[in-house]
């Protein structure tokens, strides 16, 4: 009976978070990613095919491409070692993100090969940490947001760029918007610190922005004008560092963790429910 007891409490005491409409972030679908990518810093899909998730990981210059349905990983190479944090697939091509902001780009046709060439843009965006790259589905318009810039220190507010991918494979710069630290403060508390996006993927059902942070343990919501509609803290228990999101076909939400001292790389699951 004592048992019991303590196991009631234990379930009782247990924190609820609250969750996105059309999700439960209480009861994921866990599972444990490959070891080669213990460091998945981005994950996406391409259009129509829900079972090949596309990934990268933070420390090799590698596309992955993990199999849903068994789990089996292959990888294809673009470029050297470096510090890869997102990816996007717009218009029939690939685009990885490093961290300082260069882009590489290539064709999606192509990633099945051992290795491919891909076409470097440099120089783009102002000097700072990106780790959040999206594509607007049915355009060739992609979105990404600073990490930690120098034009954000003084504001409150997380500057971002749209871009779009041009015929050859290199990308242009369109405009700038942000996201106002002021707005995501009405739902949650962001206790002094600034918000610092760590992955990005656009809801097409919805039209909503999601924005994951790992730093802040937070998933944030905004409109397709970058207001900010709602903001939901993240229990650290499934969400040890969440560095990677995107949705599938049928508007089920991923979210991948990196792998942390004491456990595994994992690959949540939420199933969208009506």
């Amino acid at each position: 009976m004592a048992l019991l007891t303590c196991m009631a409490c234990a379930q009782k005491n247990e924190k609820h978070y609250d969750s996105p409409v059309g999700y439960n972030f209480n009861q994921p679908e866990r599972k444990i990613l490959p070891g080669m990518l213990q460091e998945v810093s981005g994950i996406t899909f391409a259009e129509g095919n829900n079972h090949i998730l596309y990934a990268q990981q933070d420390e090799d210059g590698r596309l992955f491409y993990l199999n849903l349905r068994n789990m089996d990983v292959q990888s294809v190479k673009f470029a050297g070692a470096g510090d890869y944090e997102d990816l996007a697939i717009s218009d029939q091509n690939v685009v990885m993100l490093r961290s300082d902001g260069t882009f590489y780009t290539f064709p999606q046709q192509t990633s099945y090969q051992k290795e491919i060439p891909a076409i470097k843009t440099d120089k783009l965006l102002p000097k700072g940490e990106y780790e959040s790259l999206a594509s607007a589905p049915g355009s060739q318009q992609l979105y990404v947001l600073c990490k930690q810039c120098h034009i954000d220190r003084k504001t409150e507010s997380t500057t971002g760029y749209s871009l779009e991918v041009n015929p050859d494979g290199t990308l242009s710069r369109q405009g700038s918007f942000s996201i106002s630290n002021k707005e995501i403060s009405k739902f949650v508390d962001l206790k002094g610190k600034a918000f610092r996006p760590s992955a990005l993927t656009k809801n097409k059902k919805s039209d909503e922005w999601y924005v994951l942070s790992s730093i802040n343990k937070l998933l944030v919501i905004t409109d397709a004008h970058w207001k900010v509609k709602a903001a939901y803290p993240l229990n650290p228990k499934l969400f040890n560092q969440p560095e990677g999101i995107a949705f599938d076909q049928n508007n089920n939400l991923y979210i991948s963790n990196e792998a942390g001292n004491k456990s595994d790389a994992t690959l949540l699951k939420f199933i969208y429910e009506k």
